[in-house]
């Protein structure tokens, strides 16, 4: 940690949108580029996490501000290289992938998974193709052209936060979902349909604290993720 060095945390105007100003100097990115995020919501969310410092700076309780610079610094260079990294989960998306059909699992997985895939095809005009065990079996190349059109279309800052969102979930449908979602209680939903296995597998042979930690941490990157991707929309 080091010693908070400003007193007054501030929002300005800038070309292209809003930087976070510390005693009126502009935050920069780690990169040295200035931080400017596209709205003035996500601007506002990034200043409260600087206003929330105490006498000491504490990294760890500035992800808003770690996901803006990546956005800026690594996204916008390359915003092709990032699609194309999320096209490959696309085709290996956990949704698509189920348990052989005489397995308990794999009924409880239809029944959760598949509601949620056919409203993403129906939205998105595609097909996915679905897989019961692990063999790999490749997407159309049809879908995967309409979801690389959909990546494309994306703010850089929405797509970092897509970005994460799919890593965390291993699965780009249930990302895009909740980029879409329509009511505040969707998203946590969805990960909580993403972690059916886990949860599955966990009522069956019992409960592990270590691995419970990890999976509440996870759901907490997921929803700042979704967060950070919505406030760079409104």
């Amino acid at each position: 940690m080091i010693r908070r060095f400003y007193k007054d945390v501030t929002l300005g105007a800038q070309p292209g949108g809003y930087q976070v100003l510390l005693d009126g100097r502009g935050v920069k990115t780690v990169g040295g580029a200035a931080q400017i995020v596209p709205t003035e919501a996500l601007g506002e969310a990034l200043a409260a996490e600087w206003r929330r410092q105490g006498d000491k700076i504490d990294p760890t309780s500035l992800p808003l501000r770690d996901m803006a610079d990546y956005a800026i610094d690594v996204v916008t260079p390359d915003p092709a290289a990032i699609a194309d990294g999320l096209i490959a989960y696309a085709e290996t998306d956990t949704l698509c992938y189920r348990a052989d059909p005489d397995e308990p699992l794999h009924a409880h997985q239809q029944a959760v998974w598949e509601p949620l895939l056919t409203a993403f095809e129906a939205a998105h005009g595609i097909t996915l193709v679905r897989v019961s065990g692990v063999l790999h079996r490749p997407q159309p190349e049809a879908t995967l052209a309409v979801l690389r059109q959909r990546l494309a279309a994306l703010d850089h800052f929405v797509l970092a936060g897509v970005e994460t969102m799919t890593t965390l979930a291993a699965s780009l449908v249930t990302a895009l979902c909740a980029l879409d979602a329509g009511h505040e209680d969707e998203p946590r939903a969805l990960w909580e349909a993403v972690c059916l296995e886990e949860e599955w597998q966990a009522d069956l042979w019992g409960r592990d604290w270590e691995a419970e930690e990890r999976r509440a941490r996870r759901e907490a990157d997921f929803l700042r993720a979704y967060s950070f991707a919505r406030l760079a929309q409104i």
